[in-house]
């Protein structure tokens, strides 16, 4: 399902959002009151009080969002100098504070912990090496909240990246990712269209040393019956090798080449970043969702630091390489897929 043309989405998500929030505030010692009284019925600790917590700070910081952005769409000449380096590293500016905003009350309301190998990939306050060049970053997409918790650790002070994201269009019905991702270079890519590939290699055109371009080549959330999915698509191609290894691969869907083989050839010079996690993926779907909140649960994630000297440049030998360090991938995650610890 394609979203509604911008003139027809934009002001109908806007109006969901602001309507809710008004409802939210208008009924909050009511709503609180029935969250209270359902969370001593159902199991967990107080698991709908703290998903109505978070609802209501989720509804105030897209609407805190999108009243900045239209002050700097006023700001900028009312959309005029949009595209000048002093709005973009505003908005780039408003995004990092939303996203730490939502990320810290994700971890005071559902306990939730991310824990990383503190491997260098960027450079850092203590002057450990890492990459001074455009980076393309390759992740594993598994659970909800995956692209914030990456979006927000390459924004952070110590990475200061600008990201550009590769994601699904369906996400522009969320109004705040569609005023702000659409005014910044990202791409909203339709599954199914036959330039995909084309539409990531003109995002990583001209990426400087401050620019990541995220990507997940897989194409989607992993699941299990995802995963055999894309092996019998593999093996209706005739791709019977790549069925065969991704077959070997029980923790992550085979990665699609094309766009990363886009993104290689336009920025040749970017450094790569593999991204691997676990501790989201048992939350798949919307019952997955409810059985898995409060999650009380830790994240981990484990960073690989690829130099682009060490990047096969052949485009042919790419698909082949992604589906090595894919593999690396996946037996990371098959040796920590058990610590997460237990939901309530």
């Amino acid at each position: 399902m394609r979203p509604a043309p911008t003139w027809v989405r934009r002001p109908m998500s806007l109006l969901v959002v602001v309507v809710g929030l008004a409802f939210a505030v208008t009924l909050l010692p009511l709503l609180v009151f029935i969250a209270a009284a359902a969370s001593v019925v159902l199991p967990g600790r107080w698991r709908v009080l703290r998903l109505l917590a978070f609802a209501f700070v989720y509804l105030s910081l897209e609407c805190a969002g999108l009243a900045v952005a239209f002050v700097l769409w006023v700001a900028s000449g009312f959309g005029w100098k949009l595209g000048a380096p002093v709005f973009q590293r505003a908005h780039y500016a408003v995004l990092h504070g939303l996203l730490a905003a939502a990320l810290a009350s994700a971890t005071v309301l559902f306990h939730l912990r991310v824990v990383d190998d503190e491997v260098s990939w960027s450079p850092l306050d203590d002057g450990v090496p890492g990459s001074t060049n455009a980076m393309l970053v390759l992740s594993r997409h598994a659970g909800p909240g995956d692209s914030l918790l990456l979006v927000r650790t390459l924004m952070r002070r110590d990475h200061d990246r600008r990201p550009r994201i590769v994601l699904k269009d369906v996400l522009q019905l969320d109004p705040l990712l569609d005023v702000y991702l659409n005014r910044l270079p990202n791409a909203f890519l339709t599954p199914g269209r036959d330039d995909l590939a084309e539409q990531v290699g003109r995002l990583a055109t001209g990426m400087g040393t401050e620019d990541a371009l995220l990507i997940f080549p897989e194409g989607g959330n992993f699941s299990e019956a995802r995963r055999l999915r894309a092996i019998d698509r593999l093996r209706g191609r005739g791709m019977h090798e790549q069925a065969s290894r991704a077959d070997l691969m029980r923790h992550v869907l085979p990665p699609r080449p094309g766009g990363v083989v886009a993104a290689l050839a336009a920025a040749p010079h970017a450094d790569v970043v593999l991204v691997a996690h676990t501790g989201l993926e048992h939350l798949s779907t919307p019952a997955d969702l409810w059985d898995g909140l409060p999650m009380d649960s830790t994240v981990r994630m484990r960073w690989w630091f690829v130099p682009a000297a060490e990047v096969p440049r052949d485009p042919e030998m790419q698909p082949d390489w992604l589906f090595a360090r894919w593999a690396e991938l996946d037996a990371w995650i098959a040796s920590h897929a058990g610590d997460r610890s237990p939901s309530d």
